[in-house]
């Protein structure tokens, strides 16, 4: 759909949580433009009800013409998060892009949160973000055009949005916060830290599964994918702290035709979260 002259050709792209949904789409993404992705996810073997695993995911990128490295982790391991980018970096000759995916949710209340569930959401969302970061960055500082992408929600601290699954808000804001601090941080050095999030639900297989959720009102994952890789062919120097939608950023280049991106164009679509 989307595309952009000049492209990810050659680029290296660390993409956490890729073996399936958006990330997989943002690595095909980048894939068809000739880039080498490194699939970074928990899935080896065959999940019952989801589909997809790192070397599905790694043979599909190759598929279109793109370079795969799988590698299986848990981003909630600090040591195995550094050993995986060392060993991504030395395979590609080096690291130009972050893209941190991965991500747990649970819409519960206070009450209906297991303290479990919440730990693994701070883990993945939160803390997961700032681990690959840390890590990723000595290796993105060499890059001519490092990129760090995180798909995190502009911070909107209206209370409607943190009564119904306040667990999850704020491990997702504590993404959107690594985004602003990281920026911030790192401005000097020319690495852009960006935000992307999809104006209407995104229909995944792991989403899918939750309770309410209608496919029919949701957009395909290569809306997300369009617009990261509109965001990551920028000048990592003037392109930086933002907070992005998807259909936004596509149309600030001209495209104005979003049908093909619905699942069924005939429904109304559904606004994400965190969204007014």
């Amino acid at each position: 759909m989307a595309s952009q002259a000049i492209g990810l050709a050659g680029k290296t792209l660390f993409i956490t949580g890729a073996s399936r949904g958006i990330g997989l789409s943002i690595a095909l993404r980048a894939a068809r433009d000739g880039a080498n992705i490194v699939v970074a996810a928990k899935t080896l073997e065959p999940h019952p009800k989801l589909p997809g695993t790192i070397e599905t995911a790694a043979q599909a990128i190759e598929e279109v013409g793109g370079q795969a490295l799988p590698l299986q982790l848990d981003i909630r391991d600090a040591e195995s998060v550094e050993k995986a980018v060392v060993k991504a970096a030395n395979h590609f000759g080096g690291l130009d892009i972050l893209i941190n995916n991965a991500s747990a949710i649970s819409l519960t209340g206070c009450l209906d949160t297991p303290i479990k569930r919440y730990d693994l959401m701070q883990a993945v969302n939160a803390r997961g973000t700032f681990v690959c970061s840390q890590a990723a960055i000595p290796f993105l500082n060499k890059s001519a055009n490092p990129h760090i992408l995180v798909m995190a929600p502009p911070l909107n601290l209206k209370p409607h949005w943190l009564g119904p699954h306040l667990a999850y808000s704020m491990a997702k804001y504590g993404m959107s916060l690594c985004v602003i601090g990281l920026a911030e941080e790192f401005r000097s050095a020319g690495i852009a830290v960006n935000a992307l999030w999809p104006a209407s639900v995104i229909s995944t297989a792991a989403l899918n599964l939750l309770p309410g959720m209608d496919p029919a009102k949701c957009r395909k994952p290569e809306i997300v994918a369009d617009a990261a890789h509109q965001i990551l062919v920028r000048d990592s120097r003037t392109h930086s702290g933002r907070f992005f939608i998807d259909e936004e950023v596509l149309k600030d280049v001209g495209i104005e035709d979003l049908e093909p991106y619905a699942i069924d164009p005939t429904h109304e679509l559904q606004k994400d979260l965190f969204l007014d």
